[in-house]
Formats: structure tokens, sequence, C-alpha cells
């Protein structure tokens, strides 16, 4: 068992930190003779914050231990998103019963519901099955109704990022990443996904619904998407692409960067998908549905790229979590100039 909890969660507020814990051992009548004996495990995976879980025994010998989850909150993110806004979500969406309980908040952190589920694997995105599940649930989770800014924030964030970037980047990353041009290109697409003859459906997206982020109760199948740091009102398009674009990283492997694009999702696994989203609803989608959504989603999966590029070029200026932030963009706006040949031809061509 981990001893020295406060050795092992570098929280800037470990005083704060304890009485959280104090306080919720009392209200749940639990064993606590020693806060720093209780056991801490890390969790993997996590690339903007540290999580840990904590458990502690129970007076009641015959049932599991108590967890909860403490998040330490990563240097320098405050760049990305507004903390006390991703809080009031965070409470939101736990009110609507989408995610976990806020338990309590310290300097630095947070310490949150433990929930008894197991957090979806790569692999895990491929199984049809998990992969259907994870779609009804993104269908419900697109109609929850924030109070708030509900205009589409996916553009003017990646403009903030880019003046970021360029503040950070020394002058050999910014020649390197081509920080210059993207501002550019940002306008460019937004062009271009907006130029169509269909209304796109704006609803409040995750941003970021890579498999660590999803969980599953594998006793009644129910889904649970969990960290809305980045979630905003969006096209649901664009939400979706960005799923399909995590489906190529293994953020558990020994080269977490490292991104594998013969993994992308095909046609037909991507028409699946967007069949059992669209169906969620209660009725049988029209081909002419499906087909506009596959197309919308191919051309937000440039969006995903320049987003999640441009937060890799940032992050690997401020936060020292252990992983290779920089060359995760590289791999992202590599991808980026590839698929936009693909996707936007006639764009290419003119560059």
């Amino acid at each position: 068992m981990a001893i020295g909890i406060f050795g092992l969660i570098p929280s800037s507020s470990p005083d704060e930190l304890r009485k959280i814990l104090q306080t919720l051992s009392t209200k749940w009548g639990d064993v606590i003779e020693d806060l720093e004996s209780l056991e801490v495990k890390p969790m993997k995976g996590a690339m903007t914050n540290e999580v840990f879980m904590v458990s502690w025994p129970r007076k009641e010998t015959n049932l599991r231990c108590r967890k909860l989850l403490v998040r330490v909150y990563g240097e320098g993110v405050e760049l990305f998103f507004n903390r006390d806004d991703e809080i009031r979500t965070f409470e939101f969406v736990a009110r609507h019963g989408h995610g976990p309980r806020l338990l309590g908040r310290f300097a630095g952190g947070r310490v949150e519901e433990f929930i008894h589920a197991r957090t979806l694997s790569a692999s895990d995105l491929r199984d049809p099955n998990i992969s259907a599940l994870v779609a009804t649930k993104l269908r419900k989770f697109h109609s929850i109704n924030i109070p708030g800014d509900q205009t589409v924030h996916i553009w003017d964030r990646m403009r903030t990022w880019v003046g970021q970037a360029k503040n950070l980047c020394s002058a050999e990353h910014s020649e390197e990443f081509g920080l210059d041009n993207i501002e550019d290109e940002i306008n460019l697409l937004e062009q271009e996904v907006n130029n169509e003859y269909h209304q796109q459906e704006i609803g409040f997206s995750h941003n970021d619904l890579q498999y660590g982020n999803i969980m599953i109760d594998e006793d009644t199948n129910a889904i649970t998407i969990i960290d809305y740091e980045y979630a905003s009102y969006n096209p649901v398009a664009y939400d979706i692409a960005n799923h399909f674009c995590e489906m190529v990283a293994n953020y558990h492997s020994d080269t977490p960067h490292i991104l594998d694009y013969t993994l992308y999702p095909g046609e037909e696994e991507r028409r699946r998908f967007i069949c059992n989203y669209l169906a969620s609803s209660g009725e049988e989608p029209r081909e002419e549905d499906i087909e506009q959504l596959l197309d919308d989603v191919e051309k937000y999966t440039l969006a995903s790229h320049l987003f999640w590029g441009l937060w890799g070029i940032i992050s690997g200026y401020v936060n020292k979590i252990d992983f290779n932030y920089l060359e995760y963009s590289k791999q992202r706006f590599k991808q980026y100039w590839l698929r936009k040949h693909q996707l936007l031809p006639f764009y290419s061509s003119h560059k």
C-alpha cells in the first residue's frame, strides 16, 4: 500500500486537501485513523492534469473500500480554458446525471466522486457494441442545455491559441510549425465548413472525447463521459470528428505521443457510428442525413488537427507532465496538410 498521501499527491495546498478528506470521512463515517496511510494510486493517461485514486476502508468490512478521485491541475492550463467556467459546467452536468459529483475544491485541484466503472481502452473504441453505446450517449450529451453563451467557440478559441503559441514559441519553433500561416488556415476552414446549403446542428460538445474520458459500467452497460475542461458549444460534427481522430492514439503505450493514422476508422466504421448516433433519437435516419454528416465530420477533422496541434505547442512550453507535446503537435499539423490536400483539393492547389 502506498504511504504518505500528501507526499504522493503534489497539491499546492495540502492543508486544504487534508480538510476536505477529513470532512468527507466524517460525513461518510468511514475508518481513517491516519490520512497519511490511505492508499493512493496515480491514474495514467492524463495529459492536462494529474489524477489520483484515493481509497480507504469502511466500517462495514464486507463492503469494498471507499474511493474518490483527486485531480491536480496541470501548469499553464489557464491558457486553455477558464477554470471557474469548467467547474460550473462540471456541476451542471453532474446535476443532470451525466457525470461524477464534485466533492470539494482546493487551491490547484479538486476532489471528485469515483465512478465504479471501467475507463475504456484504445481497443474498446473499435468494439461495435461499445461504439454504439458511446454514439448513443454522445447524442444525449449534445442535447444538454447549458445556461449561458451557446455560440460556436472552436474558431475564436483557436485564434486565441495562435496568439498564445506565438508569444511562447522560439523563432525556430514558430517557423517550424508555420505559425504565421495558421490563422489564415483557420479562417479558410471556417469559411469552408460554413459555406454549406444546410443548417449545421450545434450542441454542447465535449471536444476531447478520447477513450480515457469515457467510462462503462460493465454490469449495466451505462456509459459516462467525464472531464469537461474543453467542453463548449460547437457543431456536433466537430465533436464526432474529434472522437474519430482520437482512435489513432494510445495514451497508455510506452510512446503515448505517437499517433498511428492507419487506425483512423474507415468509412464503414464511421458510417456505423453516425447511424447509431442519429438513430438514438428514435427515428430511422435518412440516407441523405447520414451522408451529409459523414461529409461534415471529415472536414471537421481538419479543425481537430489544428486545435490539438496548437494545444500541443502551448503545452510543450507550460506543462511539466511527462509527454512529448511538441512531437505530438508535429504529427497533428502533418496530418492537417495531408488531409487538407485530400478533403479540400481546390484550396490545396491554391496555397
